[in-house]
């Protein structure tokens, strides 16, 4: 097979990140890695279309609570709620107490047990209040919060298919990215990435420079405890664990953007 190509790894990201009308044309690991390094790609555009959706709002007079719903259905729309589905399917195999084999079964029904509720209808309301919090401010800081939020969240993904994380399934999703971002490369696209969330924040002044550069990393570093208490407690990862890091990683970059 030829190698893959940098269209491929767009593909590959629109294609399983979103519900965008792009065809995955190749479904190897190199497609997959390529696909990982454009997660952030991907969530650039599922926030600006959440933050064009709350400006219209608001432009139409709605207040910043409604904003700030719109700003939170938008990626779950935009991304058929899997990783909503995968933060509650994540929150149950956590809180079943059972060995690796009973969680991850339990994580692969398709009904949502009262650990998944409890985690949707915290997250859910963190991330309304957060952002409803940063509209009240400004309509320019809860645009920022909704777009830098939403590519933070993807990219901790490619942060968690960075090599030597292992899949916990053979099959699925999880499967198929995991470990397939080299390390350096992982490292690479967070610091790009931070980089230019502190730029967008800066054109709203210097205390949000520094308020969305620490948004990233705690975001980040959020993402990576879940990361590594599911590797413990699962064996590794899989599709549902990577939906939940990125609830993570979006609902602790709003919180920090509401901040100050």
């Amino acid at each position: 097979m030829p190698s893959s190509s940098p269209l491929d790894g767009v593909r590959f990201a629109f294609g399983t990140l979103t519900v965008f009308p792009v065809r995955v044309t190749r479904w190897d690991r190199e497609a997959a890695r390529g696909g990982m390094l454009c997660a952030p790609l991907a969530g650039l555009a599922v926030g600006a279309a959440a933050a064009a959706l709350g400006l219209v709002l608001l432009f139409l007079g709605a207040g910043p609570l409604l904003a700030a719903v719109a700003g939170v259905a938008v990626p779950a729309v935009l991304t058929r709620g899997l990783h909503l589905d995968g933060l509650a399917d994540t929150a149950d195999g956590l809180g079943s107490g059972k060995p690796a084999e009973d969680a991850l079964r339990i994580m692969k029904q398709s009904d949502i047990g009262p650990f998944g509720v409890v985690a949707l209808v915290l997250v859910l309301l963190a991330q309304v209040a957060a952002l409803a919090q940063a509209y009240d401010v400004s309509w320019a800081r809860g645009a920022c919060a909704a777009v830098v939020s939403a590519t933070l969240a993807r990219l901790a993904l490619a942060l968690a298919a960075r090599a030597g994380v292992p899949a916990a399934r053979p099959e699925g999703l999880g499967a198929a990215v995991a470990g397939v971002v080299p390390v350096r490369a992982a490292l690479g696209a967070a610091a790009a990435v931070t980089a230019v969330a502190a730029a967008v924040g800066a054109l709203l002044g210097p205390y949000d420079m520094v308020r969305t550069a620490l948004a990233a990393l705690l975001s980040l570093a959020a993402a990576e405890a879940l990361l590594r208490r599911c590797t413990r407690r699962f064996g590794g990862v899989t599709g549902d664990v990577f939906g939940g890091l990125a609830e993570t990683a979006a609902t602790m970059a709003l919180v920090v953007l509401s901040l100050g």
